[in-house]
């Protein structure tokens, strides 16, 4: 314990070897934290005449913000959207698991399902900080029912939903309550889904369009109205047009509101989207890039049949599709696999390719002044990595939760 005059009888850690990353630029800096918070050095030595008590030696390693995936639908045999005896154990097994990953915060993501599943689902998962026990849910993304049946992909047609009495009382009907979710996805040229995407923001609900045939000006309304994302960009939308670019118009639009964002997802596994369209999306609009693995519950898990929600899912190699179809159906690709492909395909910087893993998803629900960064006073999610950007640590609140065994 601190035997000096330190203002907190907290032991302070202190990152020593490390390259962080820090104000859009890897910095030769030692990273400092006290009760799971990014410490102010010079405060502490100035103001306190502290110093740390214990060291960890990173070797050269890179101390990214922990990852943020907003957009997982399971994992490891684990199917968020399926109703099982112990919904929050499936949860757990899957937050542990991505840790691996360099994950220390996610969104656990339902795909269109029957009212009864979200009812039963949704009252069992609480917003939770992250541990040893696994990392952090940050809310529900609820990705449907609310979507365009031409364009929904891997999404079950016959639990599509309109919003038939004016909005709020439909999603109501369906989810049961809103408590613990952080984001929507929904179609913005649907009826009436303008006053829900008002009333969803209002309620500090992340709202975000895909699934859906919008045409760009529909996108704009929505966006107007407080959208914030476009869920996996390109995929399960109309393809760019020059006359009407559609939602993906959305990425240089002049529509936008003053001082607001449109963050998208890119599932960049190598598969969902080509590592042109990927380029062309970032060169356009480098600032709203969200990796997101849009994982279903055969990552981690061997070849063969598997569920997604009300479908049954078939593995080969990286590629899963609904059985018996063409049809994509989220990946089982990791989010450090997104984040090395994503560098590798779009030539980006390691910074860029670092941010789109936790500083964008941190910005886009809203908690970049706790996390998604190495500010002072900012949450110790940590990821360290060597120069290839393979995981080597993970820290949630300055604590190691995972190493990669030597």
């Amino acid at each position: 314990m601190p035997s000096n005059k330190s203002v907190s009888d907290a032991p302070i850690t202190q990152f020593i070897n490390c390259r962080i990353l820090k104000d859009h630029k890897l910095q030769r800096e030692d990273l400092w934290v006290r009760e799971g918070r990014i410490l102010n050095p010079e405060k502490l030595f100035f103001d306190e005449q502290g110093y740390a008590d214990k060291h960890v030696d990173c070797k050269g390693s890179i101390i990214a913000p922990g990852f943020i995936d907003v957009q997982i639908n399971g994992g490891y045999g684990i199917d968020f959207s399926l109703v099982s005896e112990d919904i929050s154990g499936g949860v757990s097994v899957v937050a542990k698991k991505i840790l691996e990953h360099g994950v220390t915060s996610f969104c656990p993501t339902l795909v269109t399902s029957p009212a009864a599943v979200y009812h039963k689902v949704l009252p069992q998962v609480k917003v939770h900080n992250g541990g040893q026990h696994g990392a952090g849910v940050l809310g529900f993304h609820l990705e449907g029912p609310f979507i365009s049946a031409e364009k929904k992909g891997a999404h079950p047609e016959q639990y599509l939903r309109t919003f038939q009495s004016g909005g709020v009382q439909d999603l109501m009907e369906v989810y049961g309550s809103l408590d613990n979710v952080t984001m929507v996805t929904l179609a913005p040229e649907l009826a009436n889904s303008q006053s829900v995407v008002r009333e969803l923001c209002q309620r500090g609900i992340t709202v975000s369009l895909g699934h859906s045939v919008a045409n760009l000006s529909q996108a704009e309304e929505a966006v107007q109205h407080g959208a914030s994302f476009i869920t996996h960009l390109f995929n399960a939308m109309l393809p760019f047009h020059h006359r009407d670019p559609g939602i993906v118009g959305l990425l240089t639009s002049d529509q936008v509101p003053a001082g607001r964002t449109v963050y998208y997802g890119m599932i960049a596994d190598g598969i969902h989207t080509n590592p042109a369209a990927l380029r062309i999306a970032h060169r356009a609009h480098p600032s709203g890039l969200v990796l997101v693995t849009d994982a279903i519950t055969a990552m981690g898990l061997p070849p063969g049949r598997h569920t997604l929600g009300q479908q049954v899912i078939e593995i080969q190699g990286l590629h899963a599709h609904v059985a018996g179809t063409k049809t994509l159906s989220g990946s089982i690709a990791t989010m450090d696999m997104c984040v090395r492909h994503f560098k590798q395909a779009s030539g980006c910087s390691v910074e860029e390719a670092l941010e789109a893993a936790s500083l964008h998803p941190a910005q886009l629900l809203g908690i970049s002044h706790n996390k998604g960064k190495l500010d002072y006073g900012c949450d110790a999610d940590l990821v360290l990595l060597d120069d290839a950007l393979n995981v080597k640590a993970t820290f949630i609140s300055g604590e190691e939760v995972w190493r990669k065994e030597p």
